[in-house]
């Protein structure tokens, strides 16, 4: 496909690398030419400098030839100025990025009379991560897929489990569980599963299941986890903002803690049953004082990077159980996984897998279409659903007879409302929702899965 980005923010930056390593032809606007410099010289891209909400840069740009349009600039204005621009010019599909919650009941509307093919909200899908992980604080992170049926659910083995020590056979047939243990993180390392492996204390495992079966997975394998029945957020910013909105549905209390007297002053007026602090949270005896010891959950919303792990790793110092850490740059990865922090939040990576989902099925026209795409293991390990059409390669052969690559995992079928998690004899059917776990980054077609 012929892509076109305006903005080389973080998001820009990641979206130009996930579609130019797909194989598309990616092109980039921004007004700085050093961004430009620098993307263009990292991956095999165009780029332009100038205002990409003039006619004439998008069509130096490119944009008569272009199949899809994206903007994701700092701008929500601006992001939707570029696309009705992109859609007169082209007739291409549009994809703008609008965060503020003034247009949060919008969305609909001006996806309909602008024509976009998406309006996405990075900050909203932030806070529905951080509320699925609050309603089962277990988990790191819970995926969801099949609509909800099944979930990829990553969790961090501790020392008091019964299955460390275990290989993954002796668990399954010890365990008889109707899940699939899919990959292992460990250190800088990457696996995915297989029989033989044996679990180590502090290994990240990811596992698919229903809801209900990873609740007894959790419970049988003596995996801590309390309802979590408070909260305290620093920042009050628009994923706050978000969240409050999502938790005001549950039993979950929140206590916000925002130095801006004016952003404290609409927090309390719009959320009378939230507890709003005026005060600094890199004070610690405030956030002492506000019961950060005691707390179900703390969740690090501010601006920085650096103050959200400073105060996570206060939280988990200070006693409260579960830890939520919005991360903002995502090219320092490593380095923060070494600090062991609870639950990270990254609405760039959030934002570029809606798009590379949006991407990979338009660009499909073979045996499947891609319905839901996440990095689980950044940049190394991706999870892909796929909706199986009826001229797809692999339709009615047992899985077993069926050649895959090498580290690709068959890791659900959902049929109806019927979840499967697959065995050797088990086959696919036209319209089954095969969710496939693969170190191939980029597969565009289940069948790309194979040999």
């Amino acid at each position: 496909m012929n892509i076109i980005i305006v903005g080389c923010g973080r998001v820009g930056q990641t979206l130009a690398g996930r579609l130019n390593a797909d194989g598309n032809d990616v092109t980039v606007i921004d007004l700085s030419a050093e961004k430009i410099k620098q993307l263009t010289s990292k991956y095999d891209i165009m780029g332009i400098v100038g205002n990409g909400a003039t006619h004439t840069v998008q069509k130096e740009a490119g944009i008569e030839d272009a199949d899809l349009f994206i903007a994701v600039t700092n701008s929500d204005e601006l992001n939707l100025l570029c696309c009705m621009i992109a859609k007169r010019a082209r007739g291409c599909n549009t994809i703008a990025r609008v965060k503020n919650p003034e247009y949060s009941t919008e969305m609909s509307y001006l996806k309909n009379e602008l024509g976009l093919a998406m309006v996405i909200n990075p900050e909203y899908a932030a806070a529905e991560e951080i509320a699925r992980v609050l309603r089962f604080p277990s988990a790191m992170k819970i995926e969801p897929f099949a609509k909800g049926k099944v979930e990829l659910i990553k969790f961090k083995l501790t020392r008091e489990s019964n299955i460390v020590g275990m290989s993954i056979r002796e668990l399954m047939t010890t365990y008889h569980f109707d899940l699939l243990v899919c990959t292992i993180e460990r250190g800088e390392e990457s696996y995915i599963a297989n029989g033989s492996f044996v679990f180590e204390e502090k290994d990240i495992v990811s596992i698919v299941a229903t809801p209900k079966n990873a609740n007894e997975f959790f419970k049988k394998i003596n995996y801590k986890g309390q309802v979590i029945k408070d909260a305290i957020i620093a920042g009050g910013g628009v994923i706050t903002h978000y969240l409050c909105d999502i938790l005001s549905r549950t039993n979950i209390s929140l206590k916000i803690i925002e130095k801006d007297l004016k952003i404290c002053e609409e927090l309390a007026s719009k959320w009378q049953n939230v507890d709003v602090i005026h005060g600094d949270v890199a004070d610690r005896e405030l956030l002492l004082e506000e019961g950060i010891s005691s707390a179900g959950a703390f969740v690090a919303l501010c601006s920085l990077d650096e103050e959200n792990i400073l105060l996570s790793l206060f939280a988990k110092e200070a006693g409260s159980e579960k830890q939520f850490t919005k991360i903002n740059r995502i090219d320092y990865d490593s380095v923060i996984n070494r600090l062991e922090l609870d639950t990270t939040i990254c609405p760039k990576n959030i934002t570029s897998d809606i798009i590379m989902r949006f991407v990979r099925a338009t660009n499909n026209a073979k045996g499947s279409n891609v319905e839901t795409l996440y990095n689980i293991i950044q940049d190394k390990v991706e999870a892909a659903e796929f909706i199986i059409k009826g001229n797809s390669p692999i339709t009615g052969i047992p899985l077993h007879e069926l050649k895959f690559k090498k580290d690709v995992l068959v890791a659900s079928i959902t049929r109806g409302e019927q979840v499967i998690i697959p065995r050797g004899n088990d086959v696919i059917r036209e319209g089954d929702a095969v969710v496939i776990v693969s170190k191939q980054l980029g597969l565009q077609d289940i069948s790309d899965a194979l040999r």
